[in-house]
C-alpha cells in the first residue's frame, strides 16, 4: 500500500518540471491522476512551455508505475475547460482527494510590457483559483488543496530586479497572493476538515529556471550571461549555498501534504527553500 493509495488527484501543469514530478511521485504512492497542462507557448513568456510530447511523456511515466492517468489540454486561465475536465476525469476514475494547482510561468525581461505583468497574474495566481474552483464541487472532507508559490512570495526584497520587468513584477504579486489565498481558504475549509497549504520553492532545476531570461535575472551584470555565469549567483537564493532544488524535492513535499499524514496540516507556508527565507530574515508575512 502506498502513502496515497487510490487517491485521486488533479494536478495542473503536468506536462513536465514539478508538475510531471508531483505526478509521478503520487503514482508512485498509489494515485490515480487527472493532469492538465497548456501544451503550447505564451507569447509574453520569453522561454519554451510544454508540448504536448511532454504531456504524452507524463502519461507514460504515471502508466508505467501501474496506475490511471486522464490528461488533458487546457488553459488555466479558462474556468469552463478546467471544470469539464475535472468533472471527466472524476467520472472515468471515481473521486477526487485533491488538488496540486502548479501550472505557472515567469515572463521576465525588462521589454515585456504590461501583458507580461497580467499573464503572470492570470496564470499564476487565477490559475491557481480556477483550479480550486474546478476541483471543490468534487472534494471530499478531508480532502487536500496544494498551491504551488515561490519563495519570491515571502521575500519581497526580490521584488523590484529592473531586469525581471513587469512581468517578474506580476509574477512576485500573484505568488503573494497565492500565499495570501491559502492562508485565507483554508480559514473557511476549516468546518469540513478539507486542508490547504503552499508550497514555496527556491529556484528549482526546470526549464524556466534553466532559461536565457532568468540568466539575464540573476547575472544582469553581463550583456549574454550563460548558465555557467548564472550557476555562480542562483546560491543566492538559498542558504544552504546550493544552487537550485530538484522537482523531486518539492514533489516529497507535495505527496506528504496530499497524504493522510499531513490530516492536521493546514494553512501552512512550506518553504522547500534550502534555508533562503531565514537567510533573507524578511519581515514574517501578514494576510
Amino acid at each position: 500500500m502506498g502513502r496515497v493509495q487510490d487517491k485521486v488527484v488533479f494536478i495542473t501543469g503536468a506536462a513536465r518540471g514539478q508538475g510531471r514530478a508531483h505526478a509521478v511521485r503520487l503514482a508512485t504512492e498509489g494515485a490515480d491522476i487527472i493532469a492538465v497542462d497548456l501544451c503550447e507557448d505564451i507569447a509574453t513568456n520569453g522561454y519554451p512551455l510544454a508540448t504536448p510530447d511532454d504531456l504524452d511523456e507524463t502519461v507514460r511515466q504515471v502508466e508505467k508505475t501501474g496506475r490511471r492517468i486522464v490528461a488533458r489540454r487546457a488553459d488555466v486561465r479558462d474556468p469552463a475547460a478546467l471544470k469539464a475536465i475535472v468533472a471527466e476525469g472524476v467520472a472515468e476514475l471515481g473521486r477526487l482527494d485533491a488538488v496540486v494547482a502548479q501550472a505557472g510561468i515567469a515572463p521576465l525581461g525588462p521589454d515585456r510590457g504590461v501583458q507580461a505583468f497580467l499573464d503572470a497574474v492570470t496564470v499564476d495566481y487565477v490559475g491557481v483559483v480556477n483550479a480550486v474552483d474546478a476541483a471543490l464541487p468534487h472534494l471530499s472532507d478531508g480532502a487536500s488543496i496544494v498551491a504551488t508559490g515561490s519563495i519570491a512570495a515571502l521575500t519581497p526584497a526580490t521584488v523590484d530586479n529592473p531586469a525581471n520587468g513587469p512581468g517578474g513584477l506580476g509574477y512576485s504579486f500573484a505568488k503573494r497572493q497565492v500565499a495570501a489565498f491559502v492562508h485565507d481558504l483554508a480559514t473557511v475549509m476549516l468546518s469540513r476538515q478539507i486542508r490547504v497549504n503552499a508550497v514555496h520553492p527556491t529556484n528549482v532545476n526546470t526549464g524556466m529556471l534553466n532559461s536565457d531570461l532568468m540568466y539575464r535575472s540573476f547575472r544582469p551584470d553581463l550583456d549574454r550571461p550563460t548558465r555557467e555565469d548564472a550557476l555562480l549567483s542562483f546560491p543566492a537564493t538559498t542558504g544552504f549555498g546550493i544552487p537550485y532544488v530538484e522537482p523531486e524535492d518539492v514533489a516529497d513535499t507535495v505527496l506528504f501534504l496530499v497524504s493522510d499524514e499531513s490530516r492536521y496540516v493546514t494553512g501552512l507556508q512550506m518553504r522547500v527553500d534550502a534555508g533562503g527565507y531565514v537567510r533573507k530574515r524578511p519581515q514574517l508575512p501578514s494576510f
